[in-house]
């Protein structure tokens, strides 16, 4: 059996480090968008909150969560407000690049089907704060 070098070991966390920087973006995102709602609408602070459903976890905690309750997909910011049109505001986070995975498409097709809730796609602080203001105009 043949043993992994030093050399080798860094090589695989460097190319792990480079598939880890997108979700690191998205967060950087979210975490300004996030800052941006609540400097506007401190009133609403309790409304919006993200979905911690994604990350890696073992098998015992996933199993766990999932019997909870926590299903794939779930957008990552819920604004719970109704305005003149729908329930509740959904947004999914991505960079520039990102794209939905079929959990997120799925998930989306079955809570958004009977228009109760408006379900966004946002690829920065510009379209989350589009979004959330064309919203909340409405209410």
């Amino acid at each position: 059996m043949r043993k992994t070098t030093l050399d080798e070991l860094l090589a695989m966390a460097n190319a792990k480090a480079v598939r880890r920087q997108p979700s690191d973006e998205e967060h950087c995102i979210q975490v300004s968008c996030v800052r941006w709602f609540r400097l506007k609408y401190p009133h609403l602070f309790a409304r919006l909150f993200a979905v911690p459903n994604g990350g890696r976890r073992d098998g015992v905690t996933g199993a766990r969560l999932k019997a909870e309750g926590v299903i794939p997909g779930v957008a990552d910011l819920i604004l719970l407000k109704r305005n003149r049109h729908y329930c509740g505001l959904l947004i999914e986070m991505k960079t520039a690049n990102g794209r939905q995975s079929d959990a997120q498409k799925w998930w989306q097709q079955a809570v958004c089907a009977d228009g109760e809730f408006k379900y966004v796609l946002c690829r920065g602080i510009d379209d989350f704060m589009r979004e959330v203001d064309d919203f909340l105009s409405e209410c």
